[in-house]
């Protein structure tokens, strides 16, 4: 049954908050006092919707998870080259970086340990859903000579994620945003896809033989 409307909002309220709090201080580092605090609710209210933390935090990665594949859905209807959607990827962890934020599974994989059971089940079956659609993508690129990896596809996908992951921890630490971009930048050559510059000058030559 779902939730009246006000009951449904204070729950997003809760869940916008609480995933501000775990992308920029982990899981481990709040408690629902400083939900409570910052929406002007009292704890109780809070344990009503999510009556455990874990249960908070599953309701986080599910959300999460689906706010993330269908941007990835985006990407796949968007017609673009390869090497244009993974360029769209890499950005989605870029986006989030700039906005001062981590991604909340990569900081919940921070905290592993410390998860309950089901949590951290969710939290692989998020990398293992991101690694199944790049080896799909990368797989596909490489039959239309699109890219120019070895491979194979799936252990690329591998890399580009922890790669993606490692380096937004390292660009928030130096403060940084350049740093993640050619970080991100050098990632994307080793797959073979080619430059901004490059590919807008291939479409250039392209257009003026069409019209020659």
């Amino acid at each position: 049954m779902p939730l009246p409307k006000p009951a449904y909002e204070t729950a997003n309220r809760i869940l916008d908050n609480a995933e501000n709090l775990v992308q920029t201080k982990g899981f481990n580092g709040f408690s629902y006092a400083d939900i409570a605090a910052a929406l002007n609710v009292t704890k109780a209210s809070i344990h009503y919707h999510f009556p455990a933390k874990a249960a908070l935090g599953e309701s986080l990665i599910e959300r999460y998870r689906n706010s993330f594949q269908s941007a990835l859905a985006r990407i796949d209807a968007s017609g673009e080259d390869t090497g244009s959607k993974l360029r769209a990827y890499a950005a989605i962890y870029a986006d989030v970086l700039e906005k001062g934020r981590m991604c909340l599974c990569g900081m919940m994989a921070a905290d592993y340990a410390t998860l309950p059971a089901p949590m951290q089940q969710s939290v692989q079956e998020f990398f293992r859903c991101n690694e199944r659609w790049l080896s799909a993508l990368i797989a596909d690129g490489m039959e239309r000579a699109e890219l120019s990896t070895a491979g194979p596809a799936v252990e690329d996908a591998r890399v580009l994620v922890a790669g993606l992951e490692g380096a937004m921890l390292i660009a928030r630490m130096r403060g940084d945003m350049r740093w993640f971009r050619s970080t991100a930048e050098r990632l994307l050559r080793g797959l073979g896809v080619r430059s901004p510059a490059r590919n807008s000058r291939k479409q250039h030559m392209v257009r003026g033989r069409a019209s020659a």
